[in-house]
């Protein structure tokens, strides 16, 4: 069997000795190549590559971008899930959303053993995915979209980061200063079109979920929308409000799963919904998977059942 490493020299984690420790633990089950993404968007043209030369795995060593790009590759290729390589993914970011949700451990090394053992037993999972189109472009997600304030952070950490290691300090640190100085907290500019045409206005910020948790902060977890998962359709969190006492109230509501998630006359969620449109009356921030995309003002959402197959 033949698989593509696709790594990130850049990620949190990834350092020439652990590719070199992961080849070698492949080395007795896949015929190996091993490719360095060397600009934003490389992983997306080697994941289609790899699915046009039809391997049979892609293995993504990197962070949530890296993943992302790596999925939209495959996505360009074949119609069904099993016309495209399985997906197995090596954490080496900050957050790894996706692997941490999908069960693998926070730290390449350690994810080694697991996907192992799922590749010679042949255990893959077939998930779902989201889509966005925003009129410039179109885009898959795995775990989670935002629009506003947290797309905002994104950028600015990404602006402070310069390439370099992103740390939980930043999103703090971005955080606070665009809520109290950055973000518009007066003017709600979202309008939020679910698929039986219900429409929710005045909205500031919403997240579009695929999976839960929306990220994680260092070990917990972050879930404004915890029914939200890979097997069923697209789920929604937005706030009315961007006061302090209606956003705190959400994120401890967020740090605490057991209790069901955000509630409240200032929240606004959907669940299972195959499409979902967002209208806004200035253009706002984007992020997609946590890579920031600009600014937007539509942006239509759908679910994609039964997209890819994951080595898990």
């Amino acid at each position: 069997m033949r698989a593509m490493l696709i790594a990130n020299p850049k990620a949190t984690s990834t350092t020439l000795r652990a590719r070199e420790l992961l080849t070698r633990a492949f080395a007795g089950d896949l015929e190996v190549e091993t490719v360095e993404t060397g600009h934003r968007g490389h992983a997306t043209e080697l994941g289609a590559l790899a699915a046009a030369k039809r391997y049979d795995f892609v293995i993504a060593l990197g962070g949530d971008g890296t993943v992302n790009e790596t999925v939209n590759g495959l996505m360009s290729h074949g119609r069904e899930a099993a016309d495209r390589p399985a997906l197995a993914i090596l954490p080496g970011g900050n957050a790894n959303v996706l692997a941490r949700a999908l069960g693998l451990p926070n730290d390449p090394l350690r994810s080694i053993a697991a996907i192992l053992g799922a590749l010679r037993a042949g255990h893959t999972r077939t998930i779902g995915l989201g889509h966005v189109s925003t009129g410039l472009e179109d885009r898959y997600f795995t775990f989670t979209t935002g629009i506003g304030l947290d797309a905002e952070v994104v950028r600015a950490v990404e602006e402070m980061r310069g390439g370099g290691k992103a740390t939980n300090t930043m999103y703090v640190r971005g955080a606070l200063r665009h809520f109290f100085s950055g973000t518009d907290r007066r003017r709600p500019a979202l309008e939020v079109h679910d698929h039986q045409g219900r429409v929710a206005r005045g909205l500031y910020l919403a997240f579009v979920s695929n999976a839960s948790p929306w990220t994680y902060l260092g070990p917990r977890p972050v879930v404004p929308s915890p029914r939200a998962g890979f097997s069923t359709g697209l789920d929604l969190f937005g706030m009315r409000s961007l006061g302090v006492l209606p956003v705190l109230g959400a994120l401890a509501q967020m740090m605490v799963p057991a209790t069901g998630g955000p509630r409240g006359r200032h929240v606004v969620e959907l669940h299972d919904a195959p499409e979902v449109t967002i209208k806004a009356s200035r253009p706002m921030a984007l992020q997609v998977d946590g890579d920031y995309l600009g600014l937007r003002d539509h942006l239509k959402f759908r679910s994609v059942p039964k997209a890819v197959r994951v080595v898990i």
